[in-house]
């Protein structure tokens, strides 16, 4: 078949490890032997963001808000472990981070669901949408550590001159202090990008903070959700009979457990870090099984796989040992990407085919081939177990099973 035509690139940002082994197996095997494939590649390996100082995370962040769709690979945020290994100039802030708050994105995380797969909660019918802030809050926070005993306070002084001090407290002796913050704009940007998501996909909405104890923090984010709600989208969620919901968030993890799922739950940024990862592996035992998509209310998108750069794997893999890692929400990244890319540009077989490839490696999976972090969950008698190649070779063979039946370029 002749290769299916794309309008505008969409941007590609390059990561780290297994990861990046991957990344380029998907590309070559599941992407380009069927589309003429249009990226604006940006590397962010870790050596790469050293050299240049990180400025080509900024530059790939830019790059999506132009061209208005990027799909990203993970890659590693250093600690001082990953510092000494890859010989670094410094512990570079997280690159997922810095496009986030460039981006002024959500996080919107979904558990990608196949039947052969039963949902560690027995109560769970349908997915639960974590749709995570993506600004501000303990990512973009301060910590000091102190070795005596002191005082301390918070003091903000405006660009008029305004000045605020709060006391933290007085300490009897060495200890830690960490300050975050977060702005009205943006959790007024993360309130509109939740509502407008939850009326696509025509799902409630919960909102979860303790403004019971962070009586100025959370409270704000409260209001603001509040606020957003009933001034801009309680008529559109009443004309399709939705609804918006607010609880403490110890309630709504109860609340949660008990339900059956099928709603968006809007996370402020660090609870959402962890809340994606247990629904991931409470649905499918796999962070490699959920989508991760960031949108902007001005319409940004930018993809990517939940999971990190899976680092073990990558030392077996530079051993010359093949691996049996999970690509599966890569090629969803790469998919869904593509999906929006078409969307934009009204590519309908373009479309077409990146919701084949969605349904293609789901096939694959309930068919019983499946890597090794999905064997031991897996329901059926005829599960193979198979290397990384060999489960992408055995979605491209259904793949192009799918195309046969449904494309005609």
């Amino acid at each position: 078949m002749a290769r299916i035509p794309m309008g505008k690139p969409l941007v590609e940002i390059d990561g780290d490890e297994m990861a990046r082994v991957m990344w380029h197996w998907v590309k070559e095997r599941l992407i380009e032997p069927y589309v003429d494939l249009k990226t604006e590649y940006y590397d962010l390996h870790i050596k790469v963001r050293d050299e240049t100082n990180d400025q080509i995370t900024i530059q790939a962040a830019e790059a999506v808000k132009r061209l208005g769709v990027g799909v990203k690979c993970a890659t590693i945020t250093p600690n001082a472990e990953r510092v000494k290994e890859y010989n670094l100039k410094k512990e570079w802030r997280s690159p997922n981070a810095t496009i986030r708050e460039i981006l002024d994105g959500t996080i919107f995380r979904a558990p990608i669901i196949v039947k052969n797969i039963v949902p560690a909660v027995r109560f769970w019918k349908k997915p639960i949408v974590i749709a995570r802030h993506a600004f501000g809050d303990i990512y973009a926070g301060t910590g000091i550590r102190f070795d005596e005993p002191g005082e301390a306070e918070i003091v903000y002084r405006s660009a008029s001159g305004k000045e605020i001090r709060a006391k933290i407290g007085s300490f009897p002796g060495e200890g830690v202090i960490q300050a975050y913050y977060n702005l009205d704009r943006s959790i007024i940007s993360f309130a509109r990008s939740v509502f407008t998501y939850a009326l696509t996909a025509n799902m409630d909405v919960w909102f979860a903070a303790k403004e019971t104890i962070s009586k100025v923090y959370d409270a704000r984010f409260k209001e603001l959700f509040a606020k957003v709600f009933e001034e801009e989208f309680a008529e559109k969620f009443k004309e399709k009979n939705l609804n918006y919901y607010y609880y403490l968030i110890d309630d709504a993890y109860a609340r949660a457990i008990r339900s059956e799922g099928g709603f968006i739950w809007a996370t402020k940024n660090y609870d959402g870090d962890i809340l994606s990862d247990m629904i991931a592996a409470a649905f499918s035992g796999s962070l490699a099984m959920m989508t991760s998509e960031l949108m902007s209310p001005q319409g940004h998108y930018l993809t990517e796989a939940a999971h990190g750069t899976v680092q073990r794997h990558y030392y077996r893999y530079l051993r010359g040992e093949k691996t049996s890692t999970n690509p599966t929400a890569i090629i969803f990244a790469w998919a869904k990407a593509l999906k929006r890319r078409a969307e934009l540009d009204g590519l309908d077989t373009l479309r077409r085919f990146a919701e084949l490839l969605m349904e293609a490696t789901i096939n694959t999976i309930e068919e019983g081939i499946v890597t090794q972090d999905l064997a031991k969950i897996i329901e059926g008698q005829n599960v193979v177990v198979v290397d990384t190649e060999s489960f992408i070779d055995a979605i491209k063979n259904n793949l192009e099973k799918l195309i046969a039946k449904h494309i005609n370029v």
